[in-house]
């Protein structure tokens, strides 16, 4: 399964940070990524010019929510076809953020639904909260969070992995920790959907991460402002050199 290393750029950027994938392009050159998927999911205001910059550079380009309507008056927000016509082939749904916002897991199944049909391939992210952790109740929640939120009708998504507690902390569970969430995920969601780890990725941890079973990409947030940085999680996702 082709690892996919996403960016989740939240609210930061300028128009200028669509010279971006041409920096990561020089840093990470696409004739030695071939085997990997790379995702850039900037603010709303800048997904048409990122993918118009990130498209001849095979990277590919995502937003960071969508609405459950494909028309209406719904002010300030975004729909599906709409990210689309600007160039977004991804979209990140269910992020720990929106979810303390507010939003549910049936608001995140309706949303993926309506993604998937406008033609974008989700990234819905799941994970407990430390509370929930220490309290001996990550995997109900994480099971119960991928029952509500993921469509029955297609394996057309990706799910991340984030463990609330680990998002911008610097903590990262441990490699058993991570393992037998992702064995739980890979049981419920089957053998051909892609499963990321989110939540404090950066170049000095990425390479153990990767390499851990049911593991096929990260999301990562803080670490993919800066291009040298991602590009160096993007590296760790090469297979090794054969002996």
């Amino acid at each position: 399964m082709r690892p996919l290393i996403a960016a989740n750029w939240k609210m930061h950027g300028s128009p200028g940070w669509a010279e971006k994938p041409r920096e990561f392009n020089v840093l990470f050159p696409q004739t030695e990524r071939a085997g990997i998927d790379v995702l850039i999911c900037p603010a709303f205001p800048f997904i048409a010019d990122v993918s118009a910059k990130a498209v001849s550079r095979g990277i590919l380009t995502g937003a960071q929510n969508c609405h459950t309507s494909e028309s209406g008056a719904h002010t300030g927000e975004v729909s599906a076809s709409m990210l689309v016509s600007v160039g977004a082939s991804y979209v990140i749904l269910g992020h720990s953020e929106r979810r303390a916002a507010g939003e549910k897991n049936t608001d995140v199944k309706i949303k993926t639904e309506t993604a998937i049909t406008a033609g974008l391939t989700p990234v819905v992210c799941v994970g407990e909260t430390l509370a929930q952790r220490e309290g001996n109740q990550a995997i109900r929640v994480v099971t119960k969070q991928l029952e509500e939120s993921c469509t029955d009708d297609s394996n057309d998504y990706v799910i991340a992995y984030e463990p609330v507690w680990a998002i911008g902390t610097g903590r990262v569970p441990t490699a058993t920790d991570i393992m037998d969430m992702h064995e739980t995920i890979r049981n419920t969601v089957g053998d051909t959907v892609r499963i990321l780890y989110g939540g404090s990725v950066k170049p000095d941890n990425a390479a153990e991460i990767l390499g851990l079973v049911n593991v096929n990409g990260v999301l990562v947030g803080g670490a993919s402002l800066d291009m040298e940085s991602f590009s160096q999680i993007a590296r760790r996702a090469l297979p090794s050199p054969a002996c």
